[in-house]
């Protein structure tokens, strides 16, 4: 059954505020169990599921384990039943020696919410040892003349259980001179005391020999016994004395091997044999006597194994003085072990978290420690600490339990890992430390979204770019790591000039590098305004935008547009008037023209290409004016043709020209009314070329006239002579093979010779196109047609010709 103790309330403000904190994280008292000790493995000590709260399912769910300091471990938990039971046999007198209680304490902690539960199990003792002596047998000297009611001290019994197993009573055999006086000591224990109730006398019974018995209280009782040897010698007056009733000596547990501690001395005023005195160990523990040395003649104790402080704190002992006649003295020495700092603190983690997120909250349990220092007092408070500049800090538990939580949320992109010392540091004189370390991973969260190095972007691109070019590439960095950081592009909506944004650009998804899907023109889109998006890939996916600028550089694929002058719909050429008056500079026209391009590409320069009269006019390099460069002349014809160049500053330059006509007339009504003159004039030599023209083009006429003529009449007359051979029934046995078997002469003749001519009222602008001649009917030769086959004449071929004749066009 557990046993709930209260632990004791804190009166003052300032403790109960230090301990706020461990008050709510442990309960209010200790859970306590007892059991025999020397009992089986796995022997019920108590339900530790029911007295925490929880069902035995929960003790594994939820990490329920023992956590103990520096010792084996004694209990174990039973997951199934929820119990804890006994994990080995359990030796009371090994764990506690002979201490009234023997309490084993240790920690339940519950894994998951870092709690802390002290349990504490007392083993009880049982009847398992029997009192015994060091020695099997003593013996003891005493003078014939020794007085009666002399005491002689006898070795304790020792029993290593407590209570009443320990050992209870002695009994000294039935005798005639000795009787036995138990006498309780300061220390607790009994002493028994031989006492001498009649005279002896050596000539009756030289020796005498007793016995000695300590019994237990247990049940059944248990004993064991001494044999004692009392001889009887001659008289001997004084016995050894010791200068000191009780020696008292404080020596450091780092105390060198064989060094002298101390020197007893005990004094015999007798002579010869009697008056030498020898030293020994009397009543002492078996564990205290290997460790210490007595030179039996000199009385020096000198230690033999090292001294701890940990193990005995005080040394008791008690010597004896003997003489050559058996008289006896006895003195105590007590040897106190003063403790020095020769341990340094231990450190343990109970329970450690390897790998937190970063997003956790503060007040996040990393770790479990326990510390502890064997040392004593000051040498043995400890203080727990880690470095300053990290975002943890150590909590304070029960019993040297301290607890490494965060401070703060950690941020994995400033610091992913932590190698956390704990130092835990006694008080002594000349401190000693431990130090363990505990590595802590902080682990990734999808908390930062991809970042650009700049706020905005701008490029260039010149236009006439191939389709698929890859114009620009963006970088997003994303803090975070693996899938958290893998950055996916892609580009937002938009349209331009009345289509999406997709049909101009694509990006790559992975590398964020941008394409053309077209090639741009300037003189349509000089700018791209657009807004690139980077995606993570955590869960749920972050992201950020940029905008981006696509400026279209001008190339020069245009070249310069002639506005002015231009050239009349209705066929006829315009003319610039220029008065014979005119002075030198005079503004003849001005050629207009623009550039779809812009900047170098735009800039336009004129020049003069050709002239009919050189030297007669020029042209403003920038302006386009075309001026006369000196007086007009009678000589100079009244028609003037200039062709004039108008040339971009693009790499490579583009040009255009232009063709103008200046009429020279002495004044500007007269030059009005003899623009008529300037057309194309009918003169003799024109007229003669249009006679000869007609002439040709009647003689052809003719010829072809009198060619189908021809044809016809020998196509009627092979018609008539075929019906007069199917009226009479005969058959044409032979036929002269022609050379045009299979084409029809005139219309072999047609395709031959086919021909155009135009005629217009103005025999300048008349023309005769002759075409090449078609051969696409081809004549079979003659070597081929020299076979002799029949000549079946039908109707077909009547029908052929006049389909022929359908296709003559005087054109």
């Amino acid at each position: 059954m557990a046993i709930w103790i209260k632990l004791p309330r804190c009166s003052g403000s300032v403790l109960l505020f230090l301990f706020l904190g461990l008050l709510l994280e442990t309960w209010a008292g200790k859970i306590r169990y007892s059991v025999p000790e020397e009992t089986e493995k796995g022997f019920f000590v108590g339900n530790i599921a029911n007295d925490l709260g929880l069902q035995p399912q929960e003790l594994a769910e939820r990490g329920v384990r023992i956590v103990s300091r520096g010792r084996m471990q004694l209990f174990a938990l039973n997951p199934r039943s929820g119990s804890l039971v006994t994990a080995s046999r359990i030796d009371r007198e090994e764990l506690c020696a002979q201490s009234a209680r023997c309490l084993v304490s240790f920690n339940i902690l519950i894994q998951d919410k870092m709690k802390l539960f002290p349990v504490e199990v007392e083993i009880l003792d049982i009847n398992d040892n029997t009192p015994q002596f060091q020695l099997e047998e003593v013996e003891f000297k005493m003078n014939e003349i020794t007085t009666p009611g002399t005491r002689v001290p006898l070795p304790f019994g020792e029993d290593l259980d407590v209570g009443m197993n320990s050992l209870q009573s002695y009994q000294l055999s039935s005798n005639t001179h000795f009787s036995l006086d138990v006498q309780q000591g300061a220390d607790g224990f009994q002493h028994p005391e031989m006492v001498l109730q009649s005279p002896l006398d050596r000539e009756e019974e030289a020796v005498h020999h007793l016995l000695l018995t300590a019994s237990d209280g247990g049940n059944p009782v248990h004993s064991g016994t001494l044999r004692i040897r009392v001889q009887v010698v001659d008289a001997n007056d004084n016995p050894p004395a010791f200068s000191q009733a009780e020696y008292h000596l404080s020596v450091p547990e780092n105390v060198p091997l064989g060094t002298q501690l101390l020197i007893v001395k005990a004094t015999d005023p007798d002579e010869g044999a009697n008056g030498e005195v020898t030293f020994s160990f009397h009543n002492i523990d078996q564990k205290v006597a290997k460790i210490f040395q007595l030179d039996p003649y000199m009385g020096e104790i000198s230690n033999k194994e090292s001294l701890d402080f940990e193990e005995y704190k005080i040394y008791p002992m008690e010597i004896q003085a003997q003489d050559g006649a058996g008289l006896m003295a006895r003195t105590k020495v007590l040897i106190k072990v003063l403790d020095i700092n020769d341990n340094a603190p231990e450190v343990t983690v109970t329970s450690v978290t390897t790998a937190i997120p970063e997003n956790f909250p503060p007040e996040t349990i990393i770790a479990l420690i326990n510390v502890h220092d064997q040392d004593s007092e000051e040498n043995g408070r400890i203080t727990c600490s880690i470095p300053g500049n990290l975002p943890f800090k150590l909590e304070k538990l029960v019993d040297n339990y301290y607890r490494l939580v965060t401070e703060r949320t950690l941020d994995r992109e400033l610091t992913s890992i932590y190698n956390i010392t704990v130092t835990a540091t006694d008080q002594g004189t000349t401190p000693l430390s431990t130090e363990t370390h505990i590595s802590l991973h902080v682990t990734d969260v999808n908390d930062n979204p991809p970042a650009f190095p700049k706020d905005s972007y701008f490029t260039y691109i010149p236009e006439n770019n191939p389709r698929g070019a890859s114009i620009f590439s963006v970088k997003a960095y994303d803090a975070d790591s693996d899938e958290n950081s893998r950055v996916t592009y892609s580009l937002a909506e938009d349209t331009f000039l009345g289509a999406p944004l997709s049909s101009y650009l694509s990006i790559n998804s992975d590398t964020g590098v941008l394409y053309a899907l077209r090639s741009f023109d300037y003189e349509q889109l000089q700018e791209l305004q657009l807004r690139v998006s980077a995606h993570d890939s955590g869960d749920p996916p972050l992201s950020s935008n940029v905008s981006l600028s696509i400026h279209v550089l001008d190339q020069n694929d245009n070249a310069p547009e002639i506005l002015y002058p231009t050239f009349p719909n209705d066929g006829s050429t315009g003319v610039e008037l220029a008065p014979r008056s005119a002075e030198p500079g005079y503004l003849v026209t001005k050629v207009v023209a623009v550039d779809r391009d812009s900047g170098q590409n735009a800039w336009l320069s004129y020049r003069l290409l050709k002239a009919s009269e050189p030297g007669l006019f020029s042209v403003g390099l920038h302006t386009g004016e075309v001026r006369t460069a000196r007086t007009l002349l009678d000589r100079d014809a009244l028609k003037q043709s200039l062709v004039v160049a108008v040339q971009d500053h693009g790499q490579p330059p583009l040009s255009a020209t232009v063709m103008l006509t200046v009429a020279v007339a002495d004044s500007i009504p007269n030059g009005l009314a003899d623009l008529g003159s300037l057309e194309p004039s009918t003169t003799p030599e024109d007229s003669s070329l249009t006679l000869y023209l007609v002439v040709a083009v009647a003689a052809v006429s003719c010829i072809f006239l009198a060619f189908v003529i021809m044809l016809l009449a020998l196509r009627l007359r092979r018609w008539h002579s075929s019906q007069r051979l199917q009226a009479s029934g005969g058959r044409l046995t032979s036929v002269p093979a022609s050379h045009f078997v299979g084409v029809d002469p005139v219309q072999a003749f047609l395709q031959t010779y086919s021909h155009e001519v135009s005629l217009t009222a103005d025999s300048g602008k008349s023309h005769l196109i002759f075409p090449q001649p078609n051969y696409a009917d081809t004549l079979i030769s003659q070597e081929s047609c020299e076979k002799s086959e029949p000549l079946l004449v039908t109707q077909d071929l009547l029908e052929d010709k006049k389909e022929t004749f359908s296709q003559v066009n005087f054109l």
